[in-house]
């Protein structure tokens, strides 16, 4: 009896180190796609997905490639969804979330039994969002946006991966680690600012955002490092319809906390140590509008990017997705006269000749 519970105790340990990740990973923005947004027209009603492909099998170890590996690699692909409404000119809400369709991380070797992986819907995010300064000049547009938001968890934070132990047959079960949980199970507040510059005449528009996230505790004892982010975009309008934009972004998220009493009786499986990064993408977008539709696609590649202890870095991240804005009514033409051309998702913008919208690049309709 006594070696028995010696055999499984010390099992339990082996499992707790043995299966204990190098990295808790993700856990930054829960807002997918990097898109700057600023308010909608009054009435102005926006539906808007993009899919996500994230993959990488490269460690690194402060700012450089390590050669050492914990995992053969670590993917998923992800689908968000986001509803936004305009309020009034200077009032929006929007409404986000996301799933999963996978989430997983390989083991070493593709060793089975230490792959773990799940799937299902993530956060649930409310995003208001006021506009402070609209300024319309005939030569620029400057516009500066602020909003709050609360990210509401919906996911799973906890799932377990069962292991057998040989000897006893009894199924003991491992917290998954960190990077393959739906969501870190905790309430954040996001912090939001935009600002735009836009050249009518030219088909050119400069705008740039920020974003922190003050991470809150889940009931586990766990706190997400806090996020923070800021993008700088340039994008010139071609042929009407077509735009290309390239962004320059920097991110940096804290390390993981652990609250101390959670400790006396369990540790996590992962090593919360090895939280916390600092990085800089760039991001060509190229977008194409036809109507009240507007599809784009973009690549966040990594030129720098650095983190504590040793983590699995940035490899490749892909985004696709589609956007339709129309007007619940019709009253936002109502004012317009005939013969003149207005934009369809910008009725403010109207003009006696034709031309394209400064503010999204469609072109003009005839009234």
């Amino acid at each position: 009896m006594k070696k028995s519970f010696i055999i499984i105790t010390l099992f339990i340990v082996m499992t707790r180190i043995s299966f204990a990740q190098c990295c808790a990973g993700g856990a930054g923005s829960p807002i997918a796609g990097g898109t700057a947004q600023g308010v909608l027209q009054a009435g102005q009603l926006e539906l808007n997905t993009n899919f996500q492909v994230t993959n990488s099998n490269r460690f690194f170890t402060g700012d450089r490639r390590d050669t050492l590996t914990y995992f053969d690699r670590f993917e998923s692909a992800y689908q968000y969804f986001r509803v936004a409404y305009g309020l009034s000119e200077n009032f929006t809400m929007s409404i986000e979330s996301g799933n999963y369709f996978y989430k997983r991380e390989t083991g070493l070797n593709n060793d089975q039994s230490r792959t773990y992986k799940s799937q299902g819907i993530s956060d649930l995010i409310i995003f208001p969002r006021y506009n402070i300064l609209n300024l319309i000049t005939p030569q620029c547009r400057n516009e500066i946006t602020v909003g709050l938001g609360f990210k509401i968890p919906l996911g799973s934070y906890n799932d377990s991966t069962g292991r057998v132990e040989p000897f006893s047959g009894t199924t003991y079960f491992v917290t998954n680690p960190q990077a393959v949980q739906l969501t870190t199970g905790a309430q954040d507040i996001i912090f939001y600012s935009f600002f735009l510059w836009s050249y009518p005449a030219r088909n050119m528009r400069f705008f740039a955002n920020a974003l922190y996230i003050k991470k809150g505790w889940n009931p586990l004892g766990e706190k997400a490092g806090d996020f923070a982010g800021i993008g700088l975009f340039a994008g010139k309008t071609f042929f009407s319809s077509l735009d290309l934009t390239l962004q320059v972004r920097g991110e940096w998220m804290g390390k993981m906390e652990l609250n101390k009493n959670i400790l006396l009786f369990a540790y996590p499986n992962y090593d919360p140590e090895a939280t916390g990064y600092k990085k800089v993408f760039v991001a060509p977008q190229i977008s194409y509008s036809k109507g009240n539709f507007t599809i784009y696609s973009l690549i966040d590649i990594p030129v720098y990017q650095y983190v504590t202890k040793t983590q699995v870095g940035t490899m490749f991240q892909a985004t696709a997705g589609i956007s339709y804005r129309f007007f619940a009514s019709n009253q936002e033409t109502k004012n317009i006269k005939k013969g003149t051309y207005y934009c369809p998702m910008h009725p403010t913008v109207v003009s006696t000749a034709k031309g394209t919208c400064p503010d999204c690049g469609m072109a003009l309709e005839k009234k």
